[in-house]
């Protein structure tokens, strides 16, 4: 199974992470997918590091993190920066989509 995950706010990280690693425990992917105010997650390290997860992709939206200020040098590689293409991507290929 793909599970999404669309984070349109930075008030989740627990739930996200809690989320995201009991799905790759068990062998299913994990799409993330990152706008709005979920931006601001991307400085936060625990956040990033699902990147490093097996099984899991992230990206975000580039024109979101210019809109907010938030600097993205310096974010992990795999974190891919895109658009809401990724997006509609991501609720192509999910089998299952949460929004958190």
């Amino acid at each position: 199974m793909i599970l999404g995950i669309l984070v349109n706010t930075d008030r989740h990280l627990d739930h996200i992470t809690g989320i995201t690693t009991a799905a790759v425990s068990k062998g299913h992917e994990v799409i993330i997918f990152t706008m709005d105010d979920g931006i601001k997650l991307l400085n936060n390290p625990q956040f990033c590091a699902l990147s490093k997860l097996k099984g899991v992709q992230m990206s975000y939206c580039r024109l979101g993190a210019i809109r907010l200020c938030v600097v993205t040098d310096g974010i992990s590689e795999e974190i891919v920066e895109g658009s809401q293409y990724n997006s509609a991507l991501m609720n192509h290929c999910a089998d299952k989509v949460i929004v958190l």
